[in-house]
């Protein structure tokens, strides 16, 4: 029976995570051509810059490490539209096993170019995560495969979690934290963390207007799968989260916003120019979420944006 999701948990990941990912730095947003309205103190979580260019390694590495060597001889499965692939693909290098990658036909071809050179097997199936994702547990059960779910499970959200301890410990004042949703393993991870710490703080979701999985989830007040997504952040696009992360979300997130793609794409470009930062429209949708009001911060309130994803998608 898998464990729930505790501070405790966040705790033991960063331990055992530490020497396979990096501790990636926080930047104030100054001496800015084109300032945001509102945001005075704004920082940025850089985790872009992390291994495989996003917060996903984290998470990958943590679950992968919680399974029993005998349990990894067959390698391991999941399903991705990139950036979890791409985690669990270097996690898998990292313990010399073979890796298994399902993708959407949405997935840029550079992720799954960028799979291959980490020596993962690439299955395409179905045109979204969901259909993906359908395919990879049969495969998995088929093969008896360890599965590594790159949201609902909690040693991946425990190892998103640490995000949010190296956060308070560069910037112990934060007031507000600003984080991409998904499926919602980063946000469970972040916010469960951040009010078992630090109550005060508000944990603000940021869907695409075109996937507002948990945003439509909230208000039905159950989980409600989206008939369609709509939207180029394919990182940001299943149709469906999971009870673990909806009952998590529901408790610990303050609010969720929406924002579209041209709004993540203008955020992109200003991360590239006025940031040297490229990111992708996922890593970018914390910063529209400000730059379109979508959310406007209390005044003076010491604001953190969590960029998330590598990539030029944004600034092509």
């Amino acid at each position: 029976m898998r464990p729930a999701l505790s501070l405790d948990m966040v705790a033991a990941a960063r331990s055992q995570i530490a020497s396979h990912v990096r501790r990636t730095p926080l930047m104030p947003a100054s001496a800015l051509q084109q300032p945001i309205a509102g945001c005075d103190d704004l920082w940025l979580k850089l985790d872009c810059l992390q291994v495989t260019g996003s917060f996903k390694a984290r998470g990958a590495v943590n679950k992968l490490l919680s399974i029993p060597p005998d349990s990894l001889r067959q390698g391991v499965i999941t399903a991705s539209g990139g950036n979890h692939g791409l985690a669990v693909a270097y996690a898998a290098w990292m313990a010399k096993v073979p890796a298994t990658i399902y993708l959407p036909h949405n997935t840029p071809p550079v992720k799954a170019e960028k799979l291959q050179q980490w020596g993962a097997t690439v299955i395409r199936e179905g045109a979204v995560w969901d259909e993906a994702n359908w395919a990879a547990l049969i495969h998995a059960d088929q093969a008896q495969m360890p599965y590594l779910h790159p949201f609902a499970d909690p040693w991946v959200m425990a190892g998103q979690g640490t995000i949010l301890l190296e956060v308070l410990e560069d910037l112990p004042a934060v007031d507000t934290l600003l984080v991409a949703i998904g499926g919602g393993g980063l946000i469970s991870g972040i916010s469960l963390a951040a009010k078992a710490l630090r109550p005060d703080i508000k944990i603000i979701g940021v869907e695409a207007t075109g996937a507002p999985t948990l945003q439509a989830s909230l208000a039905a007040g159950k989980i409600v799968e989206l008939p369609t997504v709509n939207t180029k952040a394919n990182t940001l696009a299943p149709r469906q989260t999971a009870s673990v992360n909806f009952d998590i979300i529901r408790r610990c997130v303050d609010d969720i916003v929406l924002v579209t793609d041209e709004q993540m794409q203008a955020a992109a470009r200003w991360l590239w120019f006025e940031m040297g930062v490229a990111a992708e429209l996922s890593g970018a949708a914390t910063i529209a979420a400000l730059q379109s009001g979508a959310y406007q911060p209390p005044p003076k309130a010491q604001v953190c944006a969590l960029i998330c994803g590598a990539g030029t998608d944004g600034i092509a």
